[in-house]
């Protein structure tokens, strides 16, 4: 896997169906505007809204167009340890260079539960793995001894999506990762801390923001790594109300909203997801004003 900006990609959807049309674009919108890797069918492309046969055809359609210009990873994590398997299994036939495997949700496996979860995983795929702690939706906190345990023990885990939106905790995973395994890349998985995770030595981001301005998060990352500090908390700065816009209501709400307005896709979500209140959308208006998108 690499560095740097990695789209949380939303899915697309017009009249009940997914639009594949508009997949094709919003993929080449993403590439086009310098990306340097896009994550299919995670929370914010509601992967537990989307069936079997949508899901191989998504990955698909996405890795087609992509054509190898950036690697395309693809959210298959469940609570499931064997109904995981099978998504990263059918991930890894259709060409994924990687999977992302959240926490098991609501089971609530203890420390030794997670690591005997994706040692399971692991042992049976060649596929590049990243770690995904998001306590607030799973109700459980990956702690930073056990990513270092996993990244010791499992070489074909490469990575953390860490989304806990505790600072502290964020500084302690990546020193002591850092410190077992120097290649291992730590991601935020919270926009508005991605600038601050970088600065102590993170990797990147696993973005929602960038589903929208994909090109200035993407420069936001490389001045990070050119030690452009000042260049790059002015992006940060520019968009830290849109970041924050993005949450006033559940994730893919808001963004949906917003590439709604920007004429990119249809504002259409599924069930249980509704579209975001009008209150909603009038904010994210005036945000977007405010940064130049409208």
């Amino acid at each position: 896997m690499v560095r740097g900006v990695g789209t949380a990609m939303i899915t697309p959807f017009r009249d009940g169906e997914v639009d594949y049309e508009a997949l094709k674009r919003f993929v080449r919108f993403q590439v086009e505007n310098g990306v340097h890797f896009l994550l299919v069918l995670g929370t914010t492309g509601e992967a537990p809204a989307v069936n079997d046969d949508e899901r191989e055809k998504i990955v698909s359609t996405v890795l087609e167009e992509v054509d190898g210009k950036v690697p395309v990873v693809v959210g298959a994590g469940t609570n499931s340890t064997e109904k995981t398997l099978q998504m990263v299994k059918s991930a890894e036939k259709l060409g994924a260079d990687g999977v992302l495997l959240v926490t098991p949700y609501y089971n609530k496996p203890t420390q030794d539960g997670l690591y005997e979860h994706y040692k399971f995983i692991s042992e049976r795929t060649d596929l590049g793995i990243i770690l995904y702690n998001v306590p607030g939706r799973t109700g459980v906190n990956m702690l930073p001894d056990t990513v270092v345990r996993i990244a010791e023990d499992l070489k074909n885990v490469v990575g953390l999506k860490e989304a806990s939106g505790n600072m502290s905790q964020v500084d302690e995973v990546i020193f002591k990762v850092k410190s077992a395994r120097k290649d291992f890349l730590v991601y935020s998985g919270n926009d508005d801390q991605a600038f601050h995770l970088m600065c102590s030595g993170g990797d990147g981001v696993i973005s929602v923001v960038s589903n929208m301005v994909p090109k200035d998060i993407s420069r936001m990352c490389e001045f990070l790594f050119e030690g452009k500090l000042k260049e790059a908390l002015e992006i940060h700065r520019k968009y830290f109300e849109l970041m924050k816009g993005l949450f006033i209501e559940t994730n893919p709400i808001p963004v949906k909203a917003g590439l709604s307005l920007m004429g990119l896709i249809k504002n259409e979500l599924r069930l249980p997801l509704v579209p975001a209140k009008e209150s909603t959308v009038e904010k994210l208006k005036e945000i977007m004003k405010g940064c130049g998108l409208l």
